[in-house]
Parts: C-alpha cells; sequence; structure tokens
C-alpha cells in the first residue's frame, strides 16, 4: 500500500508541475505576444507619425515654394506692368494738356495699387520675413491690413527677445497670416488683438470680438488642420477656443 500511495502522489506532483510549467509557458507565450503586438503597433505609429510629419514637411514646402512665385510674379511681373502704364499716362498727359486733371486721378490709384502690389509681394516674400524680428513682421502686417480694413487691430509684444530659429519663424508667421485671413473672412470682428510673449514660454495669442462659432458642431476646416501640423512642426501645440456670439481665440504655445 505505501507504494501505491507513493506512486498516487508522485503522479499528482508531476501532474501539478507539467500544469505550473503548461501554465508558465502559456503566460510567458502570451506576454511575449502582446509585447511584440505592442511593440508592432508603436513600430506602426510611429512609422505613420514619421509619414505625417513628412507629408506635413511637403505640403509646407509646397505651399512656401508657392507663395515665393506669386511674390516673385507680384513684384516683378504685375509691378513692372504698372510702372509701364503709369509711364504711358504720363506721356498721355504731356501730349493732352486738358486731360491731366482727369488722368492724375488715374495715376494716383496706380500709385496706390503699386504700393498694394508691393506690400503684399512683401508679405508673402518668406526672405523679408526671415530677415525681421517677428514682432516686427508682424506688425508690418498688420500695418498694411489696417489701411484697408475697418477693424482695429491692436498686438502686444514681450520686451524679451525672440530665440527663433529661421524656420520657426516662418512658420508662425503663416500661422498668424492664416489665422488672421480667417478672422477677416468669417469673424465679422470689431477688434483683433494679438499678444506675442517670449517668457516664461513662447506663446502667441490672436483673439477677436467676433461671431464666435460651436467648436462641437463644426469641423476644422482644412487651413486650420494644416496650421495645426504646421504647429508640430516646431514643437507647438495648436488650441481653439470660441463660444457663439463670444468671438475666437487661438493660441500658439510652446509644448
Amino acid at each position: 500500500m505505501p507504494i501505491e500511495y507513493y506512486k498516487i502522489a508522485l503522479g499528482i506532483f508531476v501532474c501539478l508541475v507539467f500544469v505550473s510549467l503548461t501554465t508558465l509557458f502559456s503566460y510567458l507565450l502570451a506576454r511575449l505576444y502582446i509585447t511584440k503586438v505592442k511593440k508592432h503597433a508603436e513600430e506602426m505609429h510611429a512609422k505613420d507619425m514619421e509619414y505625417q510629419t513628412t507629408l506635413t514637411e511637403t505640403i509646407v514646402e509646397t505651399q512656401e515654394q508657392l507663395l515665393q512665385n506669386i511674390s516673385r510674379d507680384l513684384h516683378d511681373d504685375a509691378g513692372q506692368q504698372i510702372t509701364a502704364l503709369n509711364f504711358q499716362i504720363e506721356n498721355y498727359k504731356h501730349d493732352h494738356p486738358e486731360e491731366v486733371e482727369r488722368l492724375s486721378v488715374l495715376s494716383q490709384s496706380l500709385n496706390h495699387l503699386s504700393q498694394s502690389v508691393r506690400s503684399i509681394s512683401h508679405s508673402l516674400s518668406s526672405q523679408l520675413v526671415m530677415q525681421q524680428d517677428l514682432g516686427k513682421a508682424i506688425r508690418n502686417e498688420l500695418e498694411r491690413l489696417q489701411k484697408n480694413s475697418r477693424i482695429q487691430f491692436g498686438i502686444a509684444v514681450s520686451d524679451a527677445p525672440l530665440l527663433l530659429k529661421d524656420d520657426e519663424k516662418l512658420i508662425i508667421y503663416r500661422i498668424f497670416q492664416e489665422s488672421l485671413n480667417n478672422c477677416l473672412k468669417h469673424a465679422r470682428a470689431k477688434n483683433i488683438n494679438i499678444e506675442l510673449l517670449a517668457s516664461p514660454k513662447f506663446k502667441l495669442s490672436i483673439k477677436d470680438d467676433g461671431k464666435g462659432f460651436d467648436l462641437n458642431e463644426k469641423s476644422l476646416s482644412l487651413g486650420m488642420i494644416t496650421m495645426k501640423r504646421r504647429a508640430e512642426l516646431i514643437g507647438c501645440t495648436l488650441q481653439i477656443a470660441s463660444q457663439p456670439g463670444q468671438g475666437t481665440q487661438l493660441v500658439l504655445s510652446r509644448n
């Protein structure tokens, strides 16, 4: 009998060891599978983020090149044609003194048009933007827009220097331009206030007193999505706050 009990006990022990090893093996196998799945998901996410970043960089570069082409065409082609037309008017005034008064009005309009074309060309030029301090570039853009708008612009710039790379400065400026353009087109605002801070961390705020909108009901436009992706390229976050009847605020800040 003792031998039979010993065999039974040994059998039970072997079964327990086998079950334990099987359970341990199953656990390790499941853990390994989960780890591989997680690693694969992380790799796919990293590749997707890399693809999104590359795509955004390509879009930004393409848009910037297009803006440079427009800026150059405005400065060279349109500017020269306006100058040539003004020269012809001056010659016509010389040959027809009786039309001087009427033609002078036309000359003034052409001069204003020439200044506007030059101003827009400078606004689109990345080289001119990168050569300036960001605060100055923003002030110049507001001055240009103020000439043809009833909206009142306000700007506050911190005294601390903005330590930005050229590509960062350009991307921030383009986000500012796009946001301002959205305000002018859709907000129906009377006042737009810009705040540019360097300390304790970089922040650009653009706030209007326009009609606002419900963020839950209105999906982001392509322009807004592009602005958010531009912000991500330079390690920034773009946040939007808006309510119907209470205006809209866009804040670009360092992460």
